[in-house]
């Protein structure tokens, strides 16, 4: 499962609420056990959890990280990641994920 092509791999979020030449802001919402699909990181991002949850990280080699997000924090991070995201908590997550282009 390492050998994964962009047709495989699903959107960074739900929706696109802002795009220009420097930046893309996607939505994201997990409801508790929800995930969001395997993706990929081409640029680098930041999360703003604008309501907390504990969530999953699952790599593509099967890695599994706890990531917590508690409301209101950021977390930075570096391009290429592929991975999934699952809200394994019991409250809904909801954030945006800004990449910087």
């Amino acid at each position: 499962m390492t050998d994964v092509t962009h047709e495989e791999l699903g959107p960074v979020g739900q929706e696109i609420v802002f795009e220009n030449d420097r930046v893309r802001v996607w939505h994201i919402r997990l409801e508790p056990g929800e995930r969001q699909p395997l993706h990929r990181h081409d640029h680098p991002y930041l999360v703003v959890a604008i309501q907390g949850a504990k969530n999953v990280v699952q790599t593509v080699d099967g890695t599994r990280i706890d990531a917590d997000e508690p409301t209101g924090g950021v977390v930075y991070r570096d391009p290429g990641a592929v991975h999934m995201l699952t809200n394994v908590g019991d409250t809904t997550y909801l954030a945006r994920l800004v990449e910087l282009k």
